[in-house]
């Protein structure tokens, strides 16, 4: 595999910082080419503005519009340039951070807001039908997506009848709305719960079980996300009646397993962090 790894801790020192190490010395022993992008590190800029596009600031500004623009004629922001060029030598994404506020690092979020453009990521319309390809299709199809995430809360509180919430549906945004509608085959993620009162066994046991993923991470099945253009959605993208009758929700996206089944949890008992 040729990886992109992409971090979001503001301290190398940190848990998410000595898994990444763990995890990327992991993947090198195993033969697999490692690209990081530590977030913090490059000092990325996470706010979408004119710059991005050479655009004139003195004029609105039509992000879609203006994004694809700059794509085509060369004239993005050089961060994001050498970003998707990355990007475009990997066949697998490693995606990392702390679970802060219920979603990602605003740096990790203005990440993919800057790379994932109009004509690149999306917006990328099928050369046959003219209809837009994406949820299961699109700009970056071929690659897999490995999500690795840090919690303060314990594996009971973020289950299905937890106070948290059901991890699946915290992450659901970004497995089913960022990552698979950009075309990526998004395999379970792995939780790493208790992150506040994490023991050196806890950690020890997390470790490992990062290092089973990624060895496995190759021929790991997908999450069986539904396709848009599948045949599963009618011509207004709802899910046809005859399927999931009498459901909704977003396990209603997938074809196979329950929601509990996807995502897999290790460590303590810690209290909810933000």
């Amino acid at each position: 595999m040729h990886v992109l790894w992409v971090s979001a801790h503001p301290d190398p020192r940190s848990l998410n910082g000595a898994l990444r190490d763990e995890g990327v010395r992991a993947l090198r022993g195993l033969g697999h080419e490692v690209e990081e992008s530590d977030l913090y590190a490059l000092r990325w800029n996470p706010v979408v503005d004119h710059a991005d596009f050479a655009h004139d600031p003195e004029e609105r500004l039509d992000v879609l519009e203006e994004s694809e623009r700059a794509l085509r004629s060369g004239t993005l922001s050089p961060d994001i340039r050498r970003e998707q060029e990355k990007l475009d030598r990997a066949d697998t994404l490693v995606v990392q951070f702390p679970l802060w506020w219920f979603g990602m690092p605003a740096i990790l979020k203005g990440w993919f807001d800057r790379l994932f453009v109009q004509g690149y990521a999306q917006g990328v319309p099928h050369p046959e039908t003219g209809r837009a390809m994406r949820y299961g299709d699109g700009g970056l199809a071929g690659r897999r997506a490995f999500v690795v995430t840090t919690v303060g809360a314990n594996a009971a509180t973020t289950g299905p009848r937890g106070i948290h919430g059901d991890i699946d549906e915290v992450l659901f945004p970004l497995l089913h709305g960022t990552l698979w509608y950009t075309g990526m085959r998004v395999v379970p993620p792995l939780v790493v719960n208790g992150t506040v009162r994490l023991s050196d066994a806890e950690y020890g046991a997390a470790v490992e079980r990062l290092r089973e993923r990624l060895a496995a991470l190759p021929d790991t099945p997908p999450i069986p996300y539904r396709r848009q253009n599948g045949g599963d959605y009618d011509e207004h993208l709802l899910l046809r009646p005859e399927l999931a009758p009498g459901e909704a929700g977003i396990a209603i996206h997938r074809t196979g397993a329950a929601p509990a089944e996807d995502c897999e949890h290790t460590g303590g008992t810690a209290e909810a962090e933000r």
